[in-house]
């Protein structure tokens, strides 16, 4: 802006005719490039969505699998009826779903079966569906 108005001023500094408009200023260009006003879409994901979809299905997995083996444990105590089997299926959908706590699913898997178990022989012994500690 300083050469164009030194120019008009004095008539010859730029070398330009003073009646004649100021070329337009040439794009800026960096290293990468010439400079552009669209903006650069990467083709990969970005880390923080491919981190997303990958640990997603393996943290449902997870949470399957702890609560398995919680509900089986409490089944063990009190209503086995109920919580042995939905023990038994989170344990089942978890390792289906490849979790890493493996071990942590089995151990709901044998729980929750224990759980029925217990019921079985409850239910033999007592005759009903409900039990109680003090026999």
């Amino acid at each position: 802006m300083t050469l164009t108005t030194l120019g008009r001023h004095s008539g010859t500094a730029d070398g330009t005719d003073p009646g004649a408009p100021a070329p337009a200023p040439a794009p800026a260009t960096t290293s990468a490039g010439p400079a552009s006003d669209a903006p650069v879409r990467s083709t990969r994901p970005s880390r923080s969505s491919r981190s997303t979809r990958s640990s997603r299905p393996s943290r449902d997995a997870d949470a399957l699998a702890v609560a398995s083996f919680v509900l089986g444990l409490v089944g063990l105590l009190v209503m086995n009826i109920l919580l042995g089997p939905a023990a038994i299926v989170m344990a089942v959908i978890a390792l289906a779903r490849s979790t890493a706590r493996r071990g942590r699913a089995l151990l709901g898997l044998a729980l929750g079966i224990a759980d029925l178990v217990i019921l079985a022989f409850l239910v033999t012994g007592n005759g009903a569906v409900g039990w109680s500690f003090s026999g």
